[in-house]
């Protein structure tokens, strides 16, 4: 049996469970006086206990790991310019006017080594454009599996915000029926949000 179904265990005399939501393996329970979360599905402890008036807040958010993402959005630019780059440029009418036929004059100078060097530098730079485009692929291709990764690392929570510490994450359900009953016990004079409720800007008279 999951510890959030045994939380009468873990009352004190005279406290008394208002709610109980279960999210997964774990759990959060509103009592009197405290809310208990069962987190044995995330990093850290199974279990925190927070008193009620150190509860600010019941959220859901995603998180994910920032740094494919970072890297992925990197890669993805890159890509796109030596793709574009590319594109753009073309060396091959420039380079393909200059000659190096004379190769008797430059062996008659000791400068054949030279040359040879000059004519593969610029045979390289004939095929710059489709050097670019070539690395701008393959960044592309790193781009998507980073991002890949990234999307598939990112995941909705329920976020329970404590006033001086840590907050709170579990694995959030896919409806709000939970966070409403969450913030309607621990926050009975505010009340479930209602979204027939017109919004009055904040500029407009009352």
């Amino acid at each position: 049996m999951r510890w959030v179904d045994r939380a009468d265990d873990l009352l004190f005399d005279g406290e008394t469970i208002e709610t109980q939501v279960a999210v997964g393996d774990g759990g959060v329970v509103v009592t009197s006086h405290r809310v208990l979360a069962f987190t044995p599905d995330r990093d850290g402890p199974n279990y925190r206990t927070v008193d009620r008036p150190n509860v600010e807040g019941v959220d859901r958010t995603t998180s994910g790991n920032w740094a494919f993402l970072e890297q992925g959005l990197k890669a993805l630019v890159a890509g796109i310019v030596l793709i574009v780059a590319g594109q753009l440029i073309s060396l091959d009418n420039l380079i393909g006017g200059i000659s190096l036929d004379s190769a008797g004059a430059s062996g008659q100078l000791g400068l054949g080594g030279m040359m040879g060097l000059l004519g593969s530098m610029l045979t390289l730079l004939a095929q710059l454009d489709e050097i670019m485009q070539l690395f701008g692929g393959l960044a592309l291709a790193f781009a998507a599996v980073v991002l890949g990764v990234y999307a598939w690392s990112r995941e909705s929570l329920l976020v329970l915000s404590v006033a001086g510490e840590d907050d709170i994450e579990l694995t959030a359900p896919e409806d709000d029926h939970a966070l409403d009953q969450l913030r309607t016990a621990l926050f009975p004079s505010e009340g479930p949000p209602d979204p027939d409720r017109e919004r009055v800007p904040e500029d407009s008279p009352a």
